[in-house]
């Protein structure tokens, strides 16, 4: 599947790992996709996937823009009020998109949203991020060479009245969106997917902290 998705920004770095300590995130990042109840056939093939592409011991964290190593582990957070998500105006993509970003060496994919959170929309989460709720691969072509984002969807909860400081250098605004009238023929390919089983009353109870 091939889609005009750009990459997230995010900074590159991050101390090394020793061994050990890069097998425990190894492991610690592999029990967040084994946690993902697949919503239909396609996350079930991207859920086997990427658990294959994590115990190859491939590096999963991208180390150098624009896309090296060709796959890579990407933290999306849709932020959610009920029956609308928050999406970003992103300049380079020019697409509405949940915010998100790049997994750093040596960080776990909560702790990207955590970060990512106060870098792009400029708030602290009310609640610790929970478990992901949807995972996908997306094949992006764009300006630079092709790669791979395996993303993990997490849900951060925030009320519409929420003060957003966002990131005026990657995003033109931001806007929230009733479920019903997400832009989704300029958007992620698999925000749809997403909506839907978010919109299941077991994910909406999860969502809500039920």
């Amino acid at each position: 599947m091939v889609n005009e998705v750009t990459s997230r920004h995010c900074r590159s770095g991050g101390a090394q790992l020793d061994r050990s300590s890069a097998g425990e995130m190894r492991a610690a990042i592999r029990a967040e996709v084994e946690s993902i109840d697949p919503l239909d056939a396609l996350e079930l093939d991207h859920r086997s996937e990427v658990l294959a592409w994590i115990d190859s011991g491939t590096p999963l964290c991208r180390t150098a823009k624009p896309a090296t190593p060709p796959q890579h582990l990407v933290s999306y957070f849709a932020v959610v009020d009920e029956e609308n998500i928050l999406l970003v105006d992103h300049k380079n993509a020019r697409l509405w998109l949940p915010p998100g970003g790049h997994v750093e060496e040596g960080e776990h994919p909560r702790d990207t949203v955590a970060r990512e959170i106060r870098e792009e929309l400029g708030f602290v989460p009310s609640h610790e991020i929970a478990a992901p709720l949807m995972l996908t691969c997306t094949k992006t072509v764009g300006v630079s060479s092709g790669h791979t984002d395996v993303s993990l969807w997490y849900v951060v909860n925030a009320k519409r009245s929420q003060a957003m400081n966002y990131d005026e250098q990657e995003f033109n605004g931001i806007h929230w969106f009733a479920f019903s009238e997400a832009p989704l023929q300029r958007s992620d390919p698999h925000l749809e997917r997403f909506i839907r089983k978010l919109r299941s009353d077991k994910s909406l109870e999860r969502t809500r902290g039920i």
